[in-house]
């Protein structure tokens, strides 16, 4: 394997458990009251580190499926 594929694999490596981590820390909207009937129709903006938090996410998540592609055309 070369020392380029090496690199973009550690590097995805961490991406994964960055995006797993900041997956696990957001909050959930509805909860477990919403299971049962309660009401869970009330709507809330993000705001702060929840906000900043989405976001990181979603870079993550543009990261690693474009580090996941450049993966497959490197021999």
């Amino acid at each position: 394997m070369h020392i380029s594929k090496n690199i973009v694999v550690f590097v995805l490596i961490v991406i994964d458990v960055l995006l797993v981590i900041s997956i696990l820390l957001q909050q959930r909207e509805g909860g477990l009251s919403t299971v049962f009937g309660g009401e869970g129709q009330m709507y809330r903006q993000k705001r702060g580190l929840a906000k900043g938090l989405h976001y990181f996410t979603i870079v993550l998540v543009v990261l690693f499926g474009a580090l996941s592609i450049v993966v497959l055309f490197l021999k």
